[in-house]
């Protein structure tokens, strides 16, 4: 699976998804993107879109995208760490236009 982080993706969840292709936003040249610019420009290369911005559903039509897109509940790696491996069983889970916010503590 091709996936893109989005800016506030934490880079060191990538360790944890070794059997996928990831690249991020800034890797893309995308830093600049709106959130709209950045689903089109996505959707074109990647499978599967991981941000932290909770408000991307409210913000963006998402109905008819391909692009799945995983929320992450924050961007911070030392909260994220210890559920890396759950992260990393649900991104294997993703289907084409599916959209979840995991729920972590």
């Amino acid at each position: 699976m091709r996936i893109l982080f989005d800016q506030g993706t934490p880079v060191p969840l990538r360790a944890h998804l070794a059997k996928h292709e990831v690249a991020t936003a800034a890797e893309m040249g995308w830093s600049t993107l709106s959130n709209g610019d950045l689903l089109d420009a996505a959707e074109t290369q990647f499978d599967l879109l991981i941000t932290t911005d909770q408000a991307l559903r409210t913000q963006q039509n998402l109905f008819g995208r391909k692009l799945a897109i995983l929320v992450l509940p924050f961007a911070s790696w030392p909260k994220l760490e210890p559920n890396a491996e759950q992260i990393a069983t649900r991104v294997a889970t993703m289907q084409t236009g599916e959209y979840i916010e995991i729920a972590l503590e």
